[in-house]
């Protein structure tokens, strides 16, 4: 998603609403948003690594930069991911960077992707969100990705966050439409042991 999106509150929003279940480990806000340069500017530039579980599955979860000149750093990143949740902020809808992380998924073979339509809570108009959807899905299908199938989850990650229960079951949806939508991965295990090297 877009810098300023709210990718890596969405990252502490679900460790929170996971380890009031036992299946992950709370990391907030600071602890992911972890280099100098990144907190004076407010913007994540390194991926970050996070783990934690759902009912089904265990997750790494890498929090991608929004910001065009640390694409690279998502591309180091992406070529290890099994699927991925756009974040699409309500008030701006898509941006260059939305559509730059769709189209990075797309080359770098990412299988399969969800979205979480963030910050519902600052926009009043249901039909403005109803537009922010059709064009987040209509992007989607522009880039070979099943637009009119994908799950769409609007929510608050800072809502979440703040433990605010509307918007926690929110991320509860979203954490189970990664579970169904994601496929799980095949791994070669009979194959040779094969290790990326940066």
């Amino acid at each position: 998603g877009h810098v300023d999106h709210g990718k890596t509150t969405l990252t502490a929003a679900i460790t929170q609403v996971l380890s009031k279940k036992g299946l992950a480990a709370v990391r907030d806000f600071s602890s992911i948003d972890n280099a100098p340069e990144e907190k004076e500017r407010g913007i994540t530039i390194n991926t970050s690594h996070v783990e934690y579980a759902t009912d089904k599955r265990h997750y790494a979860h890498v929090d991608c930069p929004g910001h065009a000149d640390y694409v690279k750093n998502m591309v180091t990143g992406a070529a290890q991911m099994d699927g991925a949740i756009l974040v699409v902020a309500a008030t701006d809808g898509p941006m260059p960077q939305t559509r730059e992380h769709i189209l990075l998924s797309r080359q770098v073979g990412v299988p399969a992707l969800v979205v979480f339509m963030n910050k519902v809570d600052l926009v009043d108009d249901a039909e403005l969100l109803d537009l922010v959807e059709m064009e987040v899905r209509e992007l989607m299908t522009a880039y070979n990705f099943p637009g009119d199938t994908m799950p769409v989850i609007r929510g608050s990650a800072l809502g979440a966050l703040n433990g605010e229960p509307k918007w926690v079951a929110k991320v509860e949806e979203l954490m189970e439409a990664v579970d169904n939508h994601i496929p799980i991965p095949t791994r070669l295990v009979d194959k040779d042991f094969l290790m990326p090297v940066e």
